[in-house]
């Protein structure tokens, strides 16, 4: 599978997002300014302060998202690893032990929740990473090998029916 593909979508979602999140702090940062004579600032201080909060709120979003970017664009996930264990740009399937019911992991360094699709519109990811709970069980792992996973007190078992 084409994963530097898999990659590039990864990418144009994290800067449309950092767009989204950098327009909106300086939309929060005007709403601050606009508007303000010396009476609606005294009736409106704390709404100020809120906008503010949202304004900074927003522009530390962009940073970090703006530093997973760039850890992104350096990223170039192997094609296989040894013995065919998971790593960061694996593809996974696993099937939940007790329901059947299968999912489909791109394991990135960074992006985690993000959707995206495979090559050629042949199914959907999802993204997980290292520090997720599933991303934490599963690097190392093999196909057969089962996982556990403790997400909100709820333990689940996962097998691993397939890597790329």
């Amino acid at each position: 599978m084409n994963k530097d593909m898999m990659i590039q979508q990864l990418v144009n979602q994290l800067g449309q997002a950092i767009q989204v999140a950098t327009r909106e702090s300086v939309k929060a940062a005007q709403e601050v300014q606009d508007g303000v004579t010396a009476k609606e600032s005294k009736q409106d201080a704390r709404v100020k302060l809120e906008q503010g909060g949202l304004a900074r709120g927003q522009q530390r979003r962009a940073d970090k998202m703006r530093a997973e970017l760039a850890r992104l664009e350096h990223f170039s996930p192997p094609k296989k690893y040894k013995d065919n264990r998971i790593g960061l740009g694996s593809i996974v399937e696993i099937e939940d032990e007790d329901s059947g019911v299968g999912r489909t992991f791109f394991l990135a360094p960074v992006g985690a929740g993000l959707e995206i699709t495979a090559p050629g519109g042949d199914g959907h990811f999802t993204v997980i990473t290292p520090r997720s709970p599933i991303g934490q069980a599963a690097m190392g792992a093999e196909v057969g090998d089962a996982l556990e996973v403790t997400v909100s007190g709820e333990t689940r078992y996962w097998e691993v029916t397939w890597v790329e």
